[in-house]
């Protein structure tokens, strides 16, 4: 029997409007995340996924709109929620862990104070209650000194630590769905594993949900639950991790895996995707991914394939899994 479901993206388009065309960025992409799981969410640079975790906390660009979907959050639809709506749920109930701490951390107030301000908005506590609370969450986080990181401001820390912080904000007011993306970017791969050996212990103490986005299929295997497989703004495969891992079925899915490495066994020469991620503005006819595809058919050209399910929980976007595999 499946968990509660805590997330539900239905059929979600969001498209940026720019003086060069139409940006397709997500393009009918359905996802569900269930409590108490990790989700990852996985495709190159540029495929969407940033802006799907965007979306879904209505943090979209001015450029972007949604232009269909629905999001479906604790039963409520928040595509149709106001903006003071979704601020009572942005951060209490769902919150982010960005990419860049450099980008989101305000360089001239104190770190504490940056940490504190969600909890004294949904919490309703004084700043002075927030404030100790914080020390707390910073101890929890295996932060060192926490008055002292508390009381200085982000320049004076390293990536790792500013890293922490971010997660330390998200998880002040503990909500019920987490989304990171890219916690580890730019982060040496010792800092990369603490990190997420932290964002583990915060689900297990928290017992919430996490939605991963990242390129690293090594973070996916090792932490999530389940994964969506994302190109060119759509989903095009989705499974648990084990039915992904050992019988991957569409042909991205299969290059991602093939040039990722892996300590299970020796690589002489890694396979490269052939060609390039196509723009999103000037989106190639029928598959989105034929023009790299080693497997193409002749019907690749000119339909779009749907998602068949090849097995319970296992859904792939390509006419080699589906039955109409010729004219």
């Amino acid at each position: 029997m499946r968990p509660n479901v805590v997330l539900s993206v239905e059929e979600l388009s969001t498209h940026l409007f720019t003086a060069d065309g139409v940006l397709r960025a997500v393009d009918n992409v359905s996802l569900r995340v269930h409590s108490d799981e990790m989700v990852g969410l996985v495709g190159e640079s540029g495929c969407g996924k940033t802006m799907t975790a965007l979306s879904i906390l209505r943090l979209e660009p001015s450029a972007a709109r949604i232009i269909s979907g629905r999001i479906y959050f604790d039963k409520r639809d928040i595509v149709q929620l106001s903006h003071e709506e979704m601020r009572l749920i942005r951060g209490g109930r769902i919150a982010m862990v960005f990419q860049d701490p450099m980008t989101f951390l305000n360089p001239v107030l104190r770190i504490g104070d940056q940490v504190a301000e969600s909890m004294v908005l949904h919490q309703k506590i004084s700043e002075a209650e927030a404030w100790e609370r914080v020390l707390g969450v910073f101890d929890q986080l295996g932060i060192p000194s926490p008055d002292r990181v508390a009381s200085g401001y982000p320049h004076q820390l390293s990536g790792g630590m500013r890293q922490r912080v971010l997660i330390a904000m998200a998880i002040s007011c503990s909500p019920d769905l987490l989304i990171a993306d890219e916690p580890t970017t730019a982060l040496d791969v010792t800092i990369q594993a603490q990190i997420m050996e932290v964002l583990k212990q915060i689900r297990t103490k928290l017992k919430n949900s996490l939605l991963l986005i990242t390129h690293d299929l090594g973070l996916v295997a090792e932490y999530c639950d389940r994964v969506y497989v994302m190109y060119a703004g759509e989903i095009v495969e989705h499974a648990d991790i084990f039915s992904l891992f050992e019988n991957s079925r569409h042909p991205y899915t299969m290059g991602l895996l093939s040039s990722n490495l892996s300590p299970d066994k020796r690589v002489e020469r890694f396979e490269a995707i052939e060609g390039e991620v196509p723009n999103l503005i000037y989106l190639p006819s029928g598959c989105r991914f034929h023009p790299r595809c080693k497997y193409r058919l002749d019907i690749c050209h000119k339909e779009r394939p749907p998602l068949f399910e090849v097995s319970e929980g296992h859904a792939v976007s390509c006419w080699l899994a589906g039955e109409k595999h010729t004219e």
